[in-house]
């Protein structure tokens, strides 16, 4: 059997994903200075775009960061030194918060979850019943390295109607998911270009609710290039305090564009489709899904024991050039991650499950017909 040679790539890890050609197009257009009227609109254009995907009517900042950078500049602005917070933890990203919080000297409780849990609401409010010094909960909408969808509208009605700040990382989740930041009552949320707004990675969003605000009054804890009251104050301006990644906000400009051309609802929508047909090809070859709640913008699926599972991503990218993503943490070897948001086609998907049924099959993995992960798949997709 001859090795196939790899003419096309495709992308569907989950971060980043495949950026639609018109917006591809715009980065090679000539760059135009930021301090301008003509920057100063696209800005505007893309932070009102912005306030309907958040759907907030508080202000969303543009920074030049990733999206850590946006949860960052959310914790050292709302929190003040020595401060007690909450993380939930239920994979990689929640212990990001966690060890930010640690890195800021505050006082750091965790909620630890099973890799592949969800938080229960019921226990989130005991917490915050038994000790009152909690000012802010920070989690996930949607926790990437376990492919876990949080019930944020649950935690946010008990997080609302105390003095505790709710911090939502919507990095992965936004626009691939529902997420109502003011109906729900979020204070804080933070997303970043490179997932779901279908961009390279170096954008993050962040945007604040009015009592979260407040918080940023009192604030004590160092911050400089994230100083939020900066943004703010440039904000007034159409423009930013320090210097935007400007070819990243004109192309931010067209993804909206093609964003609210389709229908956010419709995007999201296309993400859940896309989902059910992931699971029913994993179904179909035997594989069992890791996440005891699934969530629309990725599917973490568990890899036979009887392989080295670690193998697999390795095999589907530089063999085929199907790009997924393997574990992370203890999963290492043990899970693949397949995106399906963003500008990923069904088609995309196709080729992904159509690659990964041949690597299973080359690692020694039979208990399956070739073929039986693409038919679930493409009954799923096409069912009208």
């Amino acid at each position: 059997m001859t090795k196939p040679v790899i003419r096309k790539k495709y992308l569907l890890a989950p971060g980043p994903v495949p950026v639609p050609e018109s917006s591809r197009l715009i980065a090679a257009q000539s760059i135009i200075h930021h301090r301008t009227p003509q920057f100063e609109s696209i800005l505007k254009e893309c932070t009102d775009g912005l306030k309907k995907t958040f759907n907030t009517t508080q202000d969303v900042f543009i920074m030049a960061a990733s999206g850590s950078g946006a949860m960052e500049a959310a914790m050292a602005n709302i929190m003040s030194r020595g401060e007690k917070m909450l993380a939930i933890v239920g994979g990689k990203f929640g212990e990001r918060w966690a060890k930010m919080g640690e890195a800021f000297g505050l006082d750091v409780q965790v909620m630890t979850l099973e890799w592949g849990s969800a938080p229960d609401p019921d226990d989130v409010k005991k917490i915050l019943d038994a000790d009152k010094n909690i000012k802010a909960v920070f989690t996930q909408l949607f926790e990437t390295s376990t492919t876990t969808l949080f019930d944020i509208k649950a935690i946010a009605a008990i997080t609302r109607t105390r003095d505790v700040m709710l911090v939502v990382d919507a990095v992965s989740a936004l626009l691939a998911t529902t997420f109502e930041m003011d109906a729900w009552g979020v204070d804080v949320a933070v997303c970043g270009s490179q997932k779901a707004f279908m961009l390279p990675p170096g954008l993050a969003y962040i945007s604040l609710s009015e009592r979260a605000w407040d918080r940023v009054e009192k604030s004590d804890l160092p911050k400089f290039y994230f100083n939020l009251k900066a943004y703010k104050k440039s904000a007034a301006k159409n423009s930013t305090p320090y210097t935007p990644a400007v070819m990243l906000v004109q192309q931010l400009k067209e993804t909206l564009r093609i964003i609210f051309e389709r229908g956010v609802e419709a995007n999201i929508q296309d993400c859940v489709h896309q989902m059910n047909a992931v699971h029913a090809a994993a179904k179909a070859l035997g594989l069992k899904l890791l996440s005891k709640n699934p969530g629309p913008p990725a599917t973490g699926i568990l890899l036979p024991d009887s392989i080295d599972g670690a193998k697999i991503p390795k095999i589907m990218r530089d063999e085929y050039g199907v790009t997924v993503a393997g574990g992370q943490e203890h999963l290492k070897g043990k899970i693949i991650r397949i995106a399906h948001m963003g500008h990923v086609e069904f088609t995309d998907l196709v080729v992904a499950i159509t690659t990964l049924e041949v690597v299973l099959r080359k690692l020694g993995y039979d208990k399956f017909e070739l073929g039986a992960g693409v038919a679930a798949l493409t009954k799923e997709l096409y069912v009208v």
